[in-house]
């Protein structure tokens, strides 16, 4: 089934037991304003204090070494989002990415399951920094929650706004910072934890024998001739055992070019269409990951079926790694509300007065969103207006 469904089915869900139970979710601090739905706590309140206070020194120090790599990282957004202008019309470099869903002008699919979870992570380790680091400069935490617009999911730390403003410059700016920075850090050890687990444990237990089909695209010719599950042996009499072997063979694909491809089910032959992001490749349509299999030396033991899970483990790393990540760099834009905003707005009032600044800030949160908006209706569109 599309992942579509499945929110569409949430969605009814979620806001049919919404609306009816309305009174009693009320007694429970859930607030039910259609297309919002707002859950508010003070259980967790206590929770962030004993994390703010176990090494208030610690978060202070890591969070100005935060304020840093978060600068840097605001400038490469900000110059790799004016530099994709160049590419725009050909391939956008903003997308949505929601899992489960193929979303027109994404060349990246998150698989449902995992992609939730890993969504799961963002949202938490993000606004728990903030906290956080509210409590270890004595900000008041106003409110803490999860939220849902429509079906999309969110989580939030309010701080208090006035005692925010009495701060001193490096104390909001470490404030400003710490949710990205937790992104980041999560996000890096997700990826060292699984390079481990892909250069050392998966190669002592797995062996490959080809590439599994794992999605088949509708704008492409694969999916009225492969089936998900099949194992592609060939491609073009080139041999395939592994991602490597894989991307050689379709390597030299063109477009209008008739394709063999040699399964675990036999052979099939199909033309190919032209590849969305470089019109000079011949596109299948097909996704696929290596097809693994245990190696004899650990085979048929006991505890031969818990090493599948390191499969799927090592896919949810990749996921937890690439979502922190991107949300994190991207939340580093230097525009308003973004946090990246904030942290350009005061950076600028270290060598410029407010008159001058903030003009500055409107008017790269204003160019900045500009970007964003073409970018994610010329991946739609297609380019076509």
């Amino acid at each position: 089934m599309n992942g579509i469904y499945y929110y569409v089915i949430a969605f009814i869900v979620i806001w049919v037991v919404a609306i009816v139970f309305k009174s009693q979710l009320t007694n429970h601090g859930v607030e039910v304003n259609f297309p919002l739905l707002m859950w508010k706590t003070s259980r967790l309140h206590g929770f962030i204090d004993r994390l703010a206070n176990r090494a208030p020194r610690f978060w202070k120090w890591y969070m100005n070494i935060g304020i840093v790599i978060s600068a840097a990282f605001m400038v490469i957004m900000a110059v790799s989002l004016i530099y994709s202008l160049k590419t725009l019309m050909d391939a956008p470099s903003v997308s949505l990415i929601v899992p489960g869903v193929e979303v027109p002008g994404s060349p990246i699919f998150i698989p449902l399951l995992s992609g939730l979870i890993a969504l799961a992570t963002v949202l938490i380790v993000h606004e728990f920094s903030h906290g956080i680091l509210s409590r270890v400069e004595k900000i008041k935490v106003n409110s803490i929650g999860l939220l849902l617009f429509a079906i999309i999911p969110g989580a939030f730390v309010e701080p208090n706004e006035d005692e925010l403003k009495e701060l001193d410059r490096p104390a909001k700016m470490r404030i400003y910072v710490a949710g990205s920075m937790a992104n980041l850090s999560l996000a890096a050890v997700a990826l060292i934890i699984m390079m481990l687990l892909s250069s050392f444990v998966i190669p002592a237990v797995f062996d490959q024998d080809g590439m599994e089909v794992t999605r088949l695209t509708d704008d492409g010719n694969a999916i009225n001739y492969l089936k998900e599950g099949m194992v592609i042996r060939e491609v073009n009499n080139v041999s395939v055992n592994d991602s490597a072997s894989y991307q050689k063979g379709i390597s030299t694909l063109k477009p209008n070019q008739t394709v063999d491809i040699l399964t675990d089910q036999g052979h099939v032959s199909f033309m190919l269409k032209e590849n969305p992001n470089n019109k000079s490749l011949g596109y299948m349509g097909v996704q696929a990951q290596a097809h693994n299999v245990i190696v004899d030396s650990y085979d048929n033991q006991f505890y031969t079926p818990l090493l599948w899970i390191i499969m799927p483990l090592n896919e949810l790393l990749f996921w937890i790694g690439f979502l922190n990540f991107a949300v994190g760099t991207f939340n580093l834009l230097p525009m308003k509300p973004l946090d990246g905003g904030h942290l350009l707005e005061n950076i600028l009032s270290y060598i410029a007065p407010e008159n001058v600044y903030k003009p500055i800030v409107t008017f790269m949160s204003f160019f900045m969103g500009i970007i964003i908006v073409v970018s994610l209706v010329v991946g739609f569109t297609g380019g076509i207006f």
